[in-house]
């Protein structure tokens, strides 16, 4: 394992520029326009905030699922799906075996058996009973991701960094829910991960004051951490920033001095606000029609 992010292969191989991500995308399906589907599927977005609530509802479930391994398992389906056509695939059957794979990497492992027989209750679309599938399944996503599998997350950063700046308990929650959030995005295919903490803290700070949206909404599945038009006006405060008080005075001091890549934190920081604004058009049964239909495709 590299103790160092740039050393590792999240930083060497799983790393994009967002013209090379489109382009892997592209490569897909490279012709969208035939043979469109009956039934119009959802965006990626969309698709991204499905599996968030999806896994995070899943692990309510279960006591011993941390944070981390959720976010692993969704960064394991990112990637895998940068290889593999989300339609080609059964969601339900992935985010089990992601999920599980998971698992394993934060050394808090699931039985298979457990953890079929709880994905099958809590997915009845899942339409496996053999645990043999899920351990094939589970081959072809190590295969698929060339058994890269270490991961180094924000939540560590944002611990460190959430001293600093002395940020209140109810900030660091926010914080901690907006990179919870984050993972709904390419956030963890383009930045490092302190690029994604600082956005985190960033956000809190401006939202907390202003009346964000109580933390820990994205724990619960059932709403973003922040709100669209909340976020929106935390993007309008990049204009005056050392005059809306001294936590955020402090921050961008801190910023100038560290030189920390600001194109970077003002990008993630517009990634975000776009994703909650994205969410207000979210609707869960679309999604789940649409892989209903999907599933039925393939059969």
């Amino acid at each position: 394992m590299a103790a160092n992010y740039w050393d590792s292969t999240q930083a060497k191989h799983f790393t994009y520029t967002k013209s090379e991500l489109a382009s892997l995308r592209l490569a897909l399906h490279p012709n969208p326009n035939t043979n469109p589907p009956a039934l119009p599927f959802p965006e990626t977005r969309h698709l991204a905030i499905y599996t968030l609530t999806n896994l995070t509802k899943f692990a309510r479930r279960q006591t011993n699922i941390r944070q981390q391994a959720l976010a692993t398992a969704q960064i394991y389906l990112k990637r895998f799906h940068l290889s593999v056509d989300v339609r080609k695939t059964n969601p339900y059957l992935l985010m089990a075996t992601a999920l599980y794979l998971a698992c394993k990497m934060d050394e808090t492992p699931l039985h298979i058996r457990l953890m079929l027989s709880e994905a099958s209750r809590h997915w009845t679309e899942l339409g496996v009973s053999e645990t043999a599938r899920l351990g094939e399944c589970e081959f072809a996503l190590i295969s698929t991701l060339r058994s890269r599998l270490i991961l180094h997350h924000p939540y560590r950063a944002l611990g460190e960094l959430g001293g600093v700046f002395g940020l209140g308990v109810e900030e660091q929650a926010l914080a901690q829910s907006i990179v919870n959030d984050s993972f709904a995005t390419d956030l963890a295919l383009l930045y490092p991960p302190h690029i994604i903490a600082i956005t985190a803290i960033f956000l809190a700070v401006v939202l907390r004051p202003a009346g964000g949206l109580p933390a820990g909404l994205a724990a619960h599945a059932v709403a973003p951490a922040v709100g669209a038009s909340a976020a929106q006006s935390a993007l309008a405060g990049f204009g005056g920033l050392k005059q809306s008080g001294p936590k955020l005075a402090k921050l961008v001091d801190w910023l100038a001095e560290s030189k920390v890549d600001m194109e970077a934190i003002v990008d993630a920081t517009q990634e975000m606000v776009s994703l909650y604004e994205c969410w207000e058009s979210y609707n869960e049964k679309v999604v789940k029609e649409a892989f209903a239909k999907m599933l039925k495709d393939m059969k």
